[in-house]
């Protein structure tokens, strides 16, 4: 068997790189290369496809995040819940906008942010005397987390239910896309994405026009009219070649997420008979996910990879150390042990092979390489 790689990215290019190809020479030969036609079109396309209102392409999913904390004008000494279990962005731009995460556990059989232990952590915040504005929910690695939930909780106690859905796109729970939950959605069109350009891009989407409106004005500079600024804003606008690059990728998207739920159940059946040395990462009841990473629990980690590794297969692990004992972050006071599903999920992550275009045969040898290492 050939090398495996984790991620392939030009076969997914080869499926249709003549079109996306055409798509950036009309952009290139009509000069206009940003806030033009490709972005107004991606931005009616993906607002429709969530049944949304208002969609803004912004630079990043990363920018997508912040401008929606800025729009939101939450009032000083501001406290934001998030999960430990995600990638930093969530957690910085809370810091870049001026306010104080604060690290919620994990459910640990699904990954995701656990609405008990964001109850729990809202109670303590209170009774200390400190303001809490939002949460964000993260559906992590394309798994709904627990929206409907969340946004229950939020609304009764005038909270910001703010998604994180960079690794989402295109998932639903209790017959709702991700993303339309909260008050606005961040999404990511970074490469490796479900819904991807070729560089850094994002999009925020909401149903509130001054959410809307403040992150159209703020993206470019806070500008509300030639040289006049409104805002403290930033300068986050997405280009067209990337808009068209999505729009192409856009058409074969469903195909595409119906690939990686296949892929997804491929290894899950071939790896369910390994407990208690393999554990899954399990959907929520009404879930459909839109899986962006396949990752199970496994012991014996670290000889698992280097045991794959010699056979010619590559894999990640997402995360290997929770945000909450990041150094970045020691000021906060956390120590280890305040997080204990999310800080044994990041013992046990493993993340394997996955993308759409990845073959049978292939996750069949990673199966059965795993097999072998325990001994099935």
């Amino acid at each position: 068997m050939q090398e495996i790689p984790f991620l392939d990215l030009k076969r997914a290019y080869f499926e249709y790189g003549e079109e996306i190809e055409k798509a950036v020479l009309e952009v290139l030969r009509r000069g206009i290369y940003l806030n033009g036609p490709e972005t107004a079109s991606l931005e009616e396309k993906l607002a429709s496809y969530l049944g949304v209102k208002y969609a803004v392409g912004v630079s990043s999913g990363t920018e997508a995040l912040y401008l929606i904390l800025k729009a939101l004008e939450l009032p000083a000494g501001s406290h934001v819940i998030l999960p430990s279990f995600t990638f930093i962005a969530t957690s910085e731009v809370v810091v870049r906008a001026g306010f104080t995460p604060v690290f919620a556990d994990i459910d640990i059989n699904t990954g995701n942010l656990s609405t008990h232990s964001v109850k729990t952590l809202y109670e303590k915040l209170l009774s200390e005397g400190k303001k809490v504005s939002a949460v964000i929910g993260v559906s992590i690695f394309g798994l709904p987390a627990e929206l409907p939930a969340l946004e229950t909780f939020c609304k009764d106690r005038k909270l910001y239910l703010i998604e994180d859905i960079c690794q989402a796109f295109g998932a639903e729970v209790a017959g709702k896309k991700v993303g339309t939950f909260g008050i606005a959605s961040a999404t990511s069109f970074y490469p490796t994405k479900n819904l991807a350009c070729f560089g850094d891009g994002g999009m925020v989407f909401t149903d509130d026009y001054e959410i809307y409106r403040k992150i159209k004005v703020m993206k470019e500079h806070g500008q509300t009219s030639p040289y006049f600024y409104e805002y403290h804003g930033i300068n986050g606008r997405i280009d067209e070649i990337q808009c068209a690059i999505v729009r192409v990728k856009f058409k074969f998207f469903e195909k595409e997420l119906a690939l990686r739920r296949y892929l997804a159940d491929l290894y899950t059946k071939g790896l369910k008979n390994l407990a208690p040395e393999i554990k899954f990462l399990e959907p929520l009841p009404q879930a459909l996910p839109a899986y962006s990473l396949y990752s199970i629990r496994v012991k014996a980690r670290e000889e698992l990879i280097k045991f794959l590794a010699q056979a010619r297969i590559t894999t990640r692990i997402y995360y290997p150390s929770p945000l909450h004992l990041q150094p970045v972050y020691k000021g906060l006071g956390y120590q280890k042990g305040d997080l204990p599903a999310t800080e044994k999920l990041c013992d046990e992550i493993l993340s394997l092979p996955f993308f759409p275009y990845l073959r049978d045969e292939e996750v069949e040898y990673v199966v059965e390489k795993i097999r072998e290492f325990y001994g099935r």
